[in-house]
C-alpha cells in the first residue's frame, strides 16, 4: 500500500482517486476512527489498519486518502467513543458504500453471538461511480398523464419453476430482462420494484427470511441477493443493464426506498452500520436512549437532522444518476415529516430539498401518505411534487363491489375525481396512485376467494397482515370447484380491475393480478420467498382470459384518454343548459337517466360524459346488486356500441355494429358495463 494522505470530506463513501482511494463518513460524535483495509471477504484480519485522527476531520466527516488501492478494495471501519467502549468488538460498515461483500459467512450480529474476527462482518467495496448512459439509454419520461404502473418484487417475478428462465438467472436483475417482453405486451409504462436496496435476508422468524426486503442494511447499494454470481462489482454493472434495457423498451423504473428505518431495528437490535456512526443523530430516540418506533421495525429514521437528510438525497442522487433509476415510492413516507419527538413538520427539510435537487428534477416522487404512528397526510401531504397511495380509493372500490351498504356517494367521488380527499383540488387525480391491491395485503384473486387471512405459514399465529380487508369469498372460503362461485369470483375480479384502469387517476397493478395469481390466502407474505410469493408461469394457473381483458382495459384507456385521463376534469350539470363552460361534463344516473340512487341502501350507479348539448360520448354502468338490472340509457351522440361487459368472462370483441337497442341495456348481478358513442369508438383498434 501507498501513501496515506489526509484526504477530502468530499464525496461521501469511498470514491477512487488518480492515485488510490479517498474514504469520507459521517460520524459526529466519535473522537477516533479506524479504517480497515482487507484483501478477501471472508479474512478475519485486516491487511492494513489506518488509524484517522484530528487531522483527518473536517466537522462532523472524517476522511483519508490511500494511494496503491483502487475499485475493489474491501474495507470497513472501528470506532473508539468514550460512552460505548464495547463497540470496539464491530465492524462498523459504511452506510454509503456501493457495493458489499461477506454475505457468504455474515451473521446477524447480538451481543454474545459474535466470534473472534472479522469474518462473519459485511465489508463494503470500493466501486466506480460513472452516470448511466442517458444519451444511449435516455429515460423514457412518460407524463404522468400517461403513466400505468405495475409493481413486482425483482426475485419473485422469475423464480417460478415454469418463468423458462435459467436457473443462475432466476430472481435477478438479468433474469428480469427476459420478462420485459411479457410486461410490454400488457400495456403498463412502469414498473415499480420492491425494495432492491442491500437488506438484510436474515431479519425474519427462524427457517423463515425476509423475502420483500424491508430491512434495509445500506441505500446505495444493489441488493446482492438479486445478483447473477457473487462479484459484488456485478451488483451495479448488472441493474445498471437492466434499467438500460428497460429504458430501450420505453419502460421506467420506479424503486420502492426504505428510508424510514433500517435493519439494526431498537437499542436491543444488531450493530452493522448507521447505530456506530452515531444512533442519537440518525435515530428518533427519547430522552433515556430509547427508540422511537412509528416504523413498526423498532427504530425510525431522524429525517430531519441535517446529515441524514444529506446521505438520503446522496442514496437518491446515486440511484437516479449512477443508476438510471426514473422514480422513487417512498415507504411509509410520510414518517420523513417527523421532526424531534416525532411531532410532524408542515414543511419538512427533506422534501424541501428534494424537490429543489436539480439532479431530482426529471424524476418521479411517489410516497405512502401514512405511517405506524397514526400519521395519515393524502390530500395535504407536505411536499408539492409527491403522489401519493390512495388507500381510501381502494377501500371505497372494494366495499362497493362487495355490497356493503352507504358505498355510492364514496364510488361516485373515486371513479371521477377524489377531489373531496385533495382539498378540492381539480388536479387531484394527477396527485393521486389508484390501487386496488398491492404487495401488503391479498391479491385480487384473494381478495374475492377469502374471508379472512390464513398467515399460519409466517409463523405469528395468525397474528401479522391486515385483519380489515373488505374481501369476501361468495360462500366458500378459498378454492372451489363449485361454478357458479369461480364465475361471480371471476367476474369480480373484472369489476375491481375495471374501476380501476376505467378512472381517472394513476393506476398500480400488482405482480400477477392480470392472470389471477393466488397466495392461498396469505396477505403478507413478507417471509415467503417460496411460490406463495412468486409470480406464477404454469399456464394451467394462469388465467389467459383475464390478461387478455386487462391489456383490453388498459389499451381502452389508452385510447380514450379525453375520458380516462388523470388530467380529465369533469363538471357536473343539472341540466344540458348549463353545459356552457367545457367541451365535456358529466351526469349522474341510477336505473333511469339523470336520477342516480344516492341511498344508503344503493347498489347501482350509472355516469356518461356528455359533449356539450349533443348528446353522451361515453356511458359506464355498475350494478353490485344480487340481481340483473335494467338500466335506461342517455342518449348519445352517436348510436351506443358496447366495449365492455364484466358478466362476459371468455374474451371476445363484441359486434362492432351499434347495438339494436339504443334505449336501454340489461346489466347482469355483479357487473359493468362500458358504452362508446361511435363517433368515439372509430378511434379505437383493439
Amino acid at each position: 500500500m501507498g501513501k496515506v494522505k489526509v484526504g477530502s470530506a468530499w464525496p461521501l463513501g469511498s470514491s477512487v482517486t488518480p492515485n488510490g482511494v479517498n474514504f469520507s463518513i459521517a460520524a459526529p460524535n466519535v473522537k477516533n476512527v479506524e479504517l480497515l483495509i482487507f484483501k478477501t471477504e471472508n479474512d478475519d484480519a485486516p491487511i492494513e489498519t489506518i488509524l484517522l485522527d484530528q487531522k483527518n476531520r473536517s466537522g462532523d466527516y472524517w476522511h483519508v486518502e490511500l494511494e496503491g488501492i483502487t475499485e475493489g478494495a474491501l474495507y470497513g471501519y472501528k470506532f473508539f467513543n468514550d460512552k460505548n467502549e464495547d463497540k470496539n468488538d464491530y465492524l462498523v460498515l459504511d452506510p454509503c458504500a456501493r457495493a458489499i461483500t461477506g454475505w457468504s459467512k455474515y451473521i446477524r450480529n447480538k451481543k454474545g453471538n459474535l466470534t473472534k474476527g472479522y469474518s462473519q462482518f459485511l465489508k463494503g467495496v470500493v466501486t466506480n461511480r460513472q452516470n448511466f448512459d442517458f444519451e444511449s439509454h435516455p429515460r423514457p419520461k412518460h407524463a404522468w398523464n400517461k403513466t400505468i404502473i405495475y409493481e413486482l418484487h425483482v426475485g419473485g417475478f422469475t423464480k417460478d419453476p415454469d418463468s423458462n428462465i435459467s436457473d443462475s438467472k432466476k430472481g435477478t436483475f438479468i433474469g428480469l430482462i427476459e420478462k420485459i417482453p411479457y410486461l410490454k405486451s400488457i400495456g403498463v409504462t412502469s414498473i415499480e420494484l420492491l425494495p432492491v436496496f442491500a437488506f438484510d435476508a436474515s431479519d425474519a422468524p427462524v427457517g423463515l427470511e425476509n423475502y420483500w426486503g424491508y430491512s434495509p442494511i445500506n441505500w446505495f447499494t444493489p441488493h446482492q441477493g438479486f445478483v447473477d454470481g457473487s462479484n459484488p462489482l456485478e451488483a451495479r454493472k448488472q441493474f445498471r443493464n437492466f434499467v438500460e434495457v428497460c429504458h430501450d423498451n420505453k419502460l421506467e423504473v420506479l424503486i420502492d426506498v426504505v428510508y424510514n428505518h433500517t435493519t439494526e431495528g431498537s437499542q436491543d437490535g444488531p450493530v452493522i452500520s448507521w447505530k456506530n456512526f452515531g444512533s442519537k443523530t440518525y435515530y428518533h430516540q427519547d430522552k433515556d436512549g430509547n427508540y422511537q418506533d412509528v416504523s413498526g421495525c423498532g427504530n425510525t429514521i431522524a429525517a430531519n437532522r441535517p446529515i441524514v437528510r444529506k446521505l438520503i438525497l446522496e442514496s437518491l442522487v446515486c440511484w437516479a444518476i449512477e443508476l438510471g433509476v426514473d422514480g422513487f415510492r417512498f415507504d411509509l413516507g410520510i414518517a420523513l415529516s417527523r421532526g424531534e419527538n416525532l411531532i410532524p413538520l408542515d414543511e419538512p427539510p427533506l422534501f424541501e430539498e428534494i424537490e429543489a435537487d436539480p439532479k431530482l428534477s426529471d424524476v418521479k416522487l411517489i410516497s405512502e401518505p401514512w405511517d405506524c404512528g397514526g400519521l395519515y397526510k393524502l390530500g395535504n401531504f407536505p411536499a408539492k411534487k409527491f403522489r401519493t397511495w390512495n388507500g381510501h380509493f381502494r377501500d371505497d372500490i372494494r366495499r362497493f363491489w362487495k355490497g356493503d351498504k352507504s358505498t355510492i356517494w364514496p364510488l361516485k367521488d373515486r371513479l371521477v375525481g377524489n377531489k373531496s380527499l385533495y382539498n378540492d383540488n381539480n388536479l387531484a387525480n394527477l396527485f393521486s396512485i389508484n390501487f386496488i391491491t398491492s404487495h401488503d395485503g391479498f391479491t385480487l384473486k384473494d381478495l374475492v376467494s377469502f374471508n379472512k387471512k390464513h398467515n399460519l405459514a409466517n409463523g405469528e399465529s395468525n397474528r401479522d397482515g391486515e385483519n380489515h380487508n373488505n374481501s369476501f369469498n361468495y360462500g366458500i372460503e378459498g378454492p372451489t370447484t363449485n361454478k357458479e362461485i369461480n364465475n361471480l369470483r371471476q367476474r369480480q375480479q373484472r369489476n375491481l380491475l375495471s374501476s380501476l384502469l376505467l378512472s381517472p387517476g394513476i393506476p398500480m397493478l400488482l405482480m400477477g393480478d392480470e392472470v389471477g395469481r393466488s397466495q392461498g390466502g396469505n396477505n403478507n407474505t413478507w417471509c415467503q420467498n417460496n411460490p406463495l410469493g412468486w409470480m406464477t408461469w404454469n399456464p394451467t394457473n394462469c388465467d389467459k382470459d383475464l390478461k387478455e381483458f386487462v391489456i383490453k382495459l388498459i389499451s381502452l384507456r389508452k385510447q380514450l384518454p379525453e375520458f380516462f385521463s388523470p388530467d380529465s376534469v369533469y363538471d357536473s350539470h343539472k341540466d344540458s343548459s348549463e353545459a356552457k363552460t367545457s367541451v365535456f361534463w358529466i351526469q349522474w344516473h341510477g336505473i333511469k337517466v339523470n336520477k342516480p340512487d344516492w341511498s344508503d341502501w344503493s347498489h347501482t350507479l350509472g355516469y356518461s360524459i356528455n359533449k356539450n348539448n349533443e348528446g353522451s360520448a361515453i356511458w359506464l354502468g355498475f350494478n353490485a346488486y344480487k340481481e340483473a338490472m335494467i338500466f335506461e340509457l342517455p342518449k348519445p351522440i352517436s348510436p351506443w356500441k358496447k366495449y365492455i361487459d364484466t358478466s362476459v368472462l371468455k374474451n371476445k370483441n363484441f359486434p362492432k355494429k351499434p347495438l339494436d337497442n339504443q334505449s336501454n341495456i340489461r346489466i347482469e348481478s355483479n357487473s359493468l358495463v362500458l358504452m362508446v358513442a361511435n363517433e368515439y369508438s372509430k378511434k379505437i383498434k383493439l
